[in-house]
């Protein structure tokens, strides 16, 4: 059977079956999400959620914001981490590292390309006009990305107005009172809680399934469905859990001893190691949230980049594929090339090397938590007490991709050296253009690399004529 074309609605419950998914066929899957995850988080997550639970069906709507709850609850980047979580319950460990790997390699690769155009052949004309293109391809992304997992969270508001509430309270919370990301996850899993003592109903199955059908009748199969038995390799161990946390001690020790005996504790390499498993470890809420805590390190206090060049590296890290938080890379690249770490010889080679290091120490952290974790959370499925508070930060999740769209919104349509009255300095043509992105993606649903390229396209036409 072709599982991109399941079987309809009305099918009868005992054809529900569907095929495995072979190893080469999720890795192929994994590399070319590697390439097309644009958008950010919001972006990326939106892009999985179309392939593997709309398209492909190979995990459905309820097991996909489950992990996805998790992944939220966690510091570091959540969709590569969601990416990690589903390669390994499909294929074991080795399912989760490929998974993981993959979504954050060719983004190192193409950062590390654009890092040294950046240093050694400085600003381009014509690459600022495709950069001006994409910005509001990529807003539009994200604002797909609240309708899509809005629709799916918050279906019929009033059999679940509190899950509306929680996702317009975090989105006031985010965008307007800067409330900390990990506080607005706390409040909206307490409110879970204890809305699975006194509102269970509006806290069940995501809050919005129920409009739509009961969560017994027949559906579109899925390789892994809503009552899909926990593999064997995911149930939790003791033993297992133990054996992941020492493999994970040794793969930051093993490079740390290194870079400490090679380099000595005070060396840029070393300092960049342990600065990134600090900002992995202790930083929550996304890529922005990280983002100020880079910013300060890497800026203020070890002066790896100037404020400008950091600006340049969030504009690079928006529009490449990959975790929005690779924007590290960059920064390890410039701080690697300004710093000699292997010399004035051997500049390029030294950068990265550097922006490699920066890599590895960042999203290590987020393996373990997976690997780790993974079988605790699937040992939670159909328990309310545990899966209320998750509903009720999917239903966060919707107002904090709100705002992050509110933010991209504002960054496009802002002129900063513009004169004059106020709508002087408003961008009507990048705000027309993500209008456009946005019609495209949501009514005509066009692919999310299309509307990327048209962007990118029409951007470079409209500096070349002057009118951007």
């Amino acid at each position: 059977m072709d599982t991109t074309k399941p079987p309809s609605c009305a099918t009868s419950p005992a054809l529900l079956a569907a095929p495995g998914v072979s190893f080469f066929e999720a890795f192929k899957f994994w590399l070319k999400l590697g390439f097309i995850s644009f958008g950010g988080p919001a972006g990326q997550i939106a892009i999985m959620h179309r392939e593997l639970v709309e398209q492909k069906r190979w995990i459905s709507e309820k097991r996909f914001l489950h992990a996805l709850n998790y992944c939220m609850l966690l510091p570091g980047p959540e969709a590569q981490q969601l990416a990690t979580y589903i390669g390994w319950l499909m294929h074991r460990t080795w399912g989760g590292v490929v998974a993981g790997v993959l979504f954050v390699l060719p983004s190192l690769f193409i950062l590390i390309g654009l890092s040294w155009v950046y240093v050694a052949f400085g600003s381009v004309p014509w690459v600022a006009g495709l950069l001006y293109g994409i910005k509001p391809a990529v807003a539009a992304i994200v604002l797909q990305a609240v309708h899509r997992i809005g629709s799916k969270t918050l279906k019929n508001p009033r059999k679940a107005p509190l899950l509306w509430l929680v996702a317009v309270s975090s989105f006031i919370a985010l965008a307007l009172l800067d409330v900390p990301f990990p506080w607005v996850v706390l409040g909206a899993a307490v409110t879970g809680w204890l809305g699975s003592r006194w509102a269970p109903a509006q806290f069940a199955a995501g809050g919005g399934h129920g409009a739509t059908r009961k969560e017994d009748a027949p559906h579109r199969p899925c390789i892994i469905d809503d009552d899909t038995p926990t593999p064997e390799h995911a149930r939790f161990r003791k033993a297992r859990l133990a054996s992941v946390l020492v493999l994970g001690a040794v793969l930051w020790l093993l490079p740390m001893s290194v870079l400490m005996l090679w380099q000595g504790w005070d060396a840029t390499l070393t300092q960049m190691g342990w600065f990134f498993t600090k900002a992995a470890l202790l930083t929550f809420g996304g890529a922005y949230a990280v983002l100020p805590y880079v910013y300060q390190g890497a800026v203020e206090q070890f002066a790896w980049v100037s404020g400008p060049q950091m600006m340049d590296g969030l504009a690079l890290g928006e529009t490449t594929p990959g975790p929005l938080i690779m924007v590290v890379a960059f920064v390890g690249f410039l701080g690697g090339w300004a710093k000699q770490v292997l010399g004035p010889d051997a500049l390029f080679l030294g950068a990265a090397l550097a922006a490699t290091v920066v890599t590895w120490f960042t999203f290590l952290p987020s393996f373990i938590f997976i690997l780790a974790g993974g079988p605790l959370v699937e040992s939670t499925h159909g328990k309310l007490h545990f899966t209320a508070p998750l509903t009720a930060i999917t239903a966060a999740v919707v107002g904090v991709i709100a705002s992050l769209a509110l933010f991209f919104l504002m960054h496009i349509a802002y002129l900063p050296g513009a004169g004059g009255t106020f709508l002087s300095h408003v961008d009507v043509t990048a705000l027309a253009l993500a209008l456009a992105a946005a019609v495209a993606l949501l009514r005509y649903k066009l692919g999310v690399m299309p509307v990327i390229a048209l962007c990118a396209l029409a951007g470079l036409a409209l500096r070349l004529a002057g009118w951007a």
